[in-house]
């Protein structure tokens, strides 16, 4: 489980870094009237979308393997937990979900569009509001010690 709980961290690194690139590409792309092309904005889209999914699958095996996540629901109730291991139990897991979910929903929408500021558009809102959201739930608190 130790592998398991260092690759979900050390992956978040990844994602954060490919995320914020993937919405600052939608930003200069949607302020530059750039075009989207399938060999760059495509693929590093696509490429956020990949991995902010892998960490999702990670993060959920985490919760139900994880003496902080479900085991500490089980055991001490939602009433029981104290301000971090809440983080950890219910509100890392919920808002990260609510999270992948939005940058999905950019994924899919920017693919109905034809034109590029639209696609721009779609991945730099959906993306960014992810990756607040992603940001606003890390336990920073053991990242740095």
């Amino acid at each position: 489980m130790e592998i398991l709980q260092t690759a979900h961290s050390y992956l978040a690194y990844v994602v954060l870094a490919i995320l914020f690139i993937a919405v600052a590409n939608a930003i200069t792309g949607l302020m530059g009237n750039r075009m989207f092309t399938l060999e760059k904005d495509f693929r590093i889209s696509l490429f956020a979308l990949i991995l902010s999914h892998i960490q999702l699958i990670l993060g959920l095996i985490l919760f139900f393997v994880s003496s902080n996540g479900f085991a500490a629901i089980k055991e001490l109730g939602m009433g029981g937990l104290n301000s971090a291991a809440r983080l950890l139990a219910v509100e890392h897991p919920f808002i990260n979900i609510i999270a992948i979910i939005l940058i999905t929903i950019g994924w899919s929408r920017h693919k109905k569009f034809m034109e590029a500021k639209k696609k721009f558009k779609t991945i730099a809102i959906f993306y960014g509001l992810g990756l607040v959201l992603i940001l606003s739930r890390i336990p920073w608190g053991q990242w740095f010690n």
